[in-house]
């Protein structure tokens, strides 16, 4: 590419190389922002063997399209491709559908031809329509959960069969870094079919429709891509259950466990399996409904946050594994800035806050997902809210699936406060994209938190587009100041910690298996061991 993908401090090479190092300390970075394909060469896949995997997540739709379900996010990493991936355990973007990296047209304008002879898994070739389709249903829908992601692109067009044009709103130089946002599936593919067994063009395909309890995995026969399947046969039990998974892990049944509980670590390397730990961007939130009082101000919000012993919680519930918040930003992220609002364990100011917004006798009902850690949590929050007066007269736990369409993401929604577990980086890294995923204008803003049409909203994505145009690295950097302090003074969402991810394996069964620092594992280039 030329200069101008490259020009400014953050979004050029040395700036994702310095928002990706941040995190390489703990495994979950890299400088290196080229496209080539990593550790695989072009070539046929390696014959026998299978690969076995616990999945903690569940969910009910495998659609690529604005997808934010975990296990569906990490199937599809393996059966769909965009133009560009990433490499989980890097975070360098490599050429999938792409032949090579965008020709420059002008500083606004980008021509990406498609990888020859590529094909979905059923034969059918690949299209520039097929590209443009994809991209006009990732960004189609109103509150598109991708749109807020995808905004500095003005639109994709077909030049020809195999080359797709990119116009760009402005400058934008993380253009391979957020293609991989847009999976692309076949332009007649109906909404049914993407919805129970996507049909794709990456290195795995769905052997038969993912079931509640397992998805199996075959290797695409029409791959002629640079990471093809090393296996015979893939098979993932979903397994939400911590101990089930944990038995999983440790009687063989699966090489591979994802999200290994504290408390078992050491029993998992006692039976001879690896734990890898690895610091991440993952986090539980607190998410408050801010149209419903006394929600609607942010001094009830804030005091929460104080009311919560963050070190009590990550001490007693997660062993210790996660880092207190300073920002929106972990600590080892480059572009980590401490906010001008830090929430330490402070019960006299939490009371104070709600004294002053006029709150008393307060009680709310709590819901949260039904994830393990997350679970943990809640009766302690619960325990800690009651020391300043605010009663939790229930909690109400259940998969993320029922939770999001039953409480927030109806047309009023009328629920009071939601404990959640969330990681955005499973799309990239930069400011941009994390604050984006959460904070920008989609459904997290216009049904979670019912944030968007407040002034902070608008000031907020003021900040986000004067810091995406910038091309001063300081000066980009200072508006990502702001919009920390900004999210920190105002909270309609904000995280309580970030979690160390821990995966379990069996080193002696794999070759090139990476715990990775996000939300589900990448088999991606793993074979078995003879």
């Amino acid at each position: 590419m030329k200069a101008s993908l490259t020009r400014r401090t953050f979004l050029a090479g040395s700036a994702v190389a310095a928002a990706t190092a941040g995190l390489a300390l703990s495994g979950c970075g890299s400088n290196d922002t080229s496209s080539s394909s990593g550790s695989t060469d072009s070539g046929t896949a390696a014959s026998g063997g299978a690969l076995t995997v616990a999945s903690m997540n569940t969910t009910d739709t495998y659609m690529p399209f604005n997808c934010s379900k975990a296990l569906a996010l990490g199937a599809n990493w393996h059966v769909m491709e965009g133009l560009y991936e990433l490499d989980m355990a890097t975070y360098k973007p490599y050429a999938a559908l792409a032949a090579g990296d965008p020709v420059e047209v002008s500083e606004t304008e980008y021509e990406v031809a498609l990888r020859d002879g590529a094909a979905f898994s059923d034969g059918t070739p690949v299209t520039a329509e097929d590209v443009v389709k994809s991209y006009e249903r990732t960004i189609g829908e109103k509150g598109a959960l991708y749109l807020s992601m995808l905004n500095f692109i003005d639109s994709i067009s077909a030049k020809d069969d195999s080359t797709v044009t990119i116009k760009l709103a402005y400058p934008f130089s993380l253009l391979k870094e957020r293609l991989p946002l847009i999976k692309v599936a076949p332009a007649s593919a109906s909404d049914d079919v993407l919805t129970s067994q996507p049909v794709g063009t990456g290195p795995w395909m769905y052997a038969s429709a993912p079931t509640e309890q397992a998805i199996e995995f075959a290797p695409n026969p029409n791959y002629n891509g640079s990471h093809p399947a090393k296996a015979d046969t893939m098979h993932w039990d979903i397994i939400a259950d911590d101990t089930a998974r944990t038995t999983a892990l440790q009687e063989g049944t699966v090489q591979v466990m994802e999200s290994v509980p504290a408390d078992v670590a050491d029993q998992l390397n006692a039976a001879g399996a690896t734990v890898d730990d690895v610091q991440s961007f993952g986090l539980a939130f607190i998410m408050f409904n801010t149209k419903k009082k006394p929600f609607d101000d942010y001094r009830v919000r804030q005091a929460f946050l104080y009311a919560i012993d963050m070190e009590k919680l990550i001490n007693n519930a997660l062993s210790g594994k996660a880092t207190p918040l300073k920002s929106f930003l972990p600590e080892n992220h480059a572009n980590f800035h401490e906010a001008s609002t830090v929430y330490a364990y402070d019960p006299e100011k939490a009371k104070s806050l709600l004294a002053e917004a006029g709150v008393s006798d307060l009680s709310i009902v709590l819901n949260t997902t039904d994830t393990g850690f997350i679970v943990a949590l809640a009766p302690q929050i619960q325990n800690d809210l009651k020391e300043i007066g605010v009663t939790v007269t229930e909690i109400k736990s259940e998969p993320s699936k029922t939770m999001y369409p039953n409480y927030t993401d109806t047309d009023d929604p009328q629920f009071d406060v939601v404990l959640a577990p969330g990681d955005p980086s499973c799309f990239g890294l930069d400011p941009d994209l994390l604050m984006n995923w959460w904070y920008g204008d989609n459904t997290w803003t216009q049904k979670r938190t019912q944030w968007k049409g407040s002034d902070e909203f608008a000031q907020l994505q003021d900040l986000l587009s004067q810091a995406a145009q910038a091309a001063d690295g300081s000066a980009q950097q200072e508006l990502w100041n702001q919009c920390f302090d900004l999210i920190a003074e105002q909270v309609p969402l904000y995280p309580l910690f970030h979690r160390t991810v821990s995966t379990g394996y069996w080193a002696d069964q794999l070759d090139g298996f990476k715990a990775i620092g996000t939300t589900s594992v990448s088999m991606i280039d793993v074979a078995p061991k003879a």
